[in-house]
């Protein structure tokens, strides 16, 4: 069986439903908001019914119903201002009519000046709200664009395309209402705001929102079903897990690009940043001979490490200026949303892990940790050379890109202040073709085949183990070990291993 046809131990339910955590954050919700929408839908639906091929989709429209609101974050910021403060509060509202439009003007150029605040207001009131409008038609149909690129079913693009929706016809698109919509998004449309209600208010609350909205954003009949069955729906016994879908190395790696794709959307400036960081990094770490299991995990986790900036408004990524201590302490948090929404499953845990390094220092001078020296694995000091030096070359609201020579430049300057490590950030600037004229190895000159062998006898491996694994003679072990030892100054495994740890090889993960 190819490598890209093995069964990678993600399964897309786990690994969506992580992603689903991500999104929490970025509607201004506690995470598993989502989770429990989903259970709310899914122990209503079966109550009415609902077939079970519509309950296999209803989980993955539910995790991923609001994924598009990255997308449109940039235009709903310019609106509207804080766009986490403002889909947060957006809960409490119905919004069609008046009371919509009233809501949306109220917040119209929110955290500007006053002349930005009366041109977006001035907009509204001459466009009669269109460009909101224009703002969910276009994140129904991003949100539609992933899940065909995770190779879901039609069924479930097209109830995506339906979210903003209403029974009452006068949601997006314009005029499809009633029994066009489709059963799952009629449920999910009930469940994903009780869900919120519920906690503020409890069980009354759940079931005042509903009957409010009966026959207008919420289909009665639904309505009525939540009314009559409102304790066991919101209280009851979680559901079994969504609908299994075990990935391949392929598929994973496809859904992982989707996701990082979606999430530099969260910022104009940042489109292709997480994709150009995961291919420095992993062919960074290719060229240090690290092991194929790590080099896949540093391009993974590339991938992955900005998926915490769901957590950060807008308006502070894209700060022209020099940022608060507030807003500074929600970017350091990033990196722990980022470890925090990729806690389980294990191997997702592990991926989560080396991501949320990506903004860690050698001197201990990065977050959310401040790890500093061995502390930090060879492969999180790949992803923070790589996420550093792609990030320069990156047009910033408060700066413009920088020179390839300049971002060289300041990458080197960062090893010589001892920030960066030296032959990771070296690395890196040779994946990028900007290497000095010296073959890229590991610490001490070790070769790759080096690199393998000291990890294995780092770990126990002996002599004839390290044979076998490897595939070679235990003649050529012995001499590699030999090589080893001379080249790092070691006299022992143990000295082996310290030296090891020292420089990064030995993730602390696997201890």
């Amino acid at each position: 069986m190819e490598q890209a046809d093995r069964d990678a131990g993600i399964d897309l339910t786990e690994l969506l439903a992580a992603f689903s955590l991500a999104t929490d954050l970025g509607l201004g919700q506690p995470m598993e908001h989502l989770l429990r929408s989903w259970r709310i839908a899914e122990r209503l639906g079966e109550r009415m019914g609902l077939p079970e091929d519509q309950r296999r989709s209803l989980f993955y429209v539910s995790m991923l119903a609001w994924v598009g609101c990255v997308a449109d974050s940039p235009e709903v910021a310019a609106s509207f201002g804080d766009d986490i403060a403002f889909r947060a509060d957006s809960y409490d509202v119905d919004l069609a009519g008046l009371t919509g439009f009233g809501f949306f003007l109220r917040r119209a150029g929110r955290g500007g000046p006053m002349w930005h605040r009366l041109r977006v207001a001035t907009t509204m009131l001459t466009t009669g709200g269109q460009n909101v409008v224009q703002g969910m038609q276009s994140h129904c149909l991003t949100t539609s664009t992933l899940a065909e690129r995770l190779g879901l079913g039609a069924e479930v693009g097209t109830a995506l395309r339906q979210f903003f929706t209403r029974w009452d016809g006068r949601g997006v698109p314009h005029g499809v209402g009633g029994t066009d919509i489709a059963p799952v998004v009629r449920l999910l449309h009930l469940a994903d705001v009780v869900e919120v209600r519920h906690r503020t208010g409890g069980i009354r609350g759940a079931i005042e929102v509903a009957e409010q909205r009966r026959g207008r954003q919420f289909a009665p009949d639904v309505v009525d079903a939540f009314v009559a069955h409102a304790p066991e729906v919101l209280d009851g016994a979680d559901p079994e897990p969504g609908p299994r879908h075990p990935l391949t190395e392929s598929e994973l790696d496809t859904a992982l690009e989707a996701l990082a794709d979606f999430t530099d959307l969260r910022s104009a400036s940042r489109a292709g940043h997480s994709r150009g960081v995961a291919e420095l990094a992993g062919a960074a770490a290719r060229s240090m001979g690290l092991p194929v299991a790590d080099v896949v995990a540093t391009r993974r986790a590339g991938l992955l490490h900005d998926i915490g900036l769901h957590g950060v408004p807008t308006t502070v990524l894209d700060q022209p200026g020099p940022l608060s201590a507030t807003d500074w302490e929600r970017v350091r948090l990033s990196s722990y949303y980022t470890e925090r929404v990729l806690a389980r499953p294990a191997a997702l845990a592990r991926l989560g892990a080396i991501a949320a390094t990506a903004h860690e220092r050698m001197d201990g001078g990065g977050y959310h940790r401040g790890l500093s020296g061995a502390a930090v694995p060879m492969t999180g000091r790949l992803l923070a050379a790589a996420c550093a030096y792609r990030a320069m070359l990156e047009p910033r609201a408060h700066r413009e890109a920088l020179t390839d020579k300049q971002a060289v430049g300041a990458v080197r300057e960062a090893i010589r202040a001892g920030a960066l490590d030296g032959d990771a950030a070296e690395a890196v600037l040779a994946a990028a073709g900007n290497g000095r004229r010296r073959r890229v190895s590991g610490p001490a000159g070790l070769t790759p085949r080096e690199v393998e062998v000291l990890v294995l006898i780092s770990r126990g491996a002996q002599t004839g183990e390290v044979a076998d694994q490897l595939g070679i003679s235990r003649k050529t072990a012995g001499t590699h070990i030999e090589r080893i030892y001379t080249k790092t100054g070691a006299s022992s495994r143990a000295t082996a291993t310290l030296f090891a740890l020292r420089n990064g090889l030995l993730d602390p993960l696997d201890l």
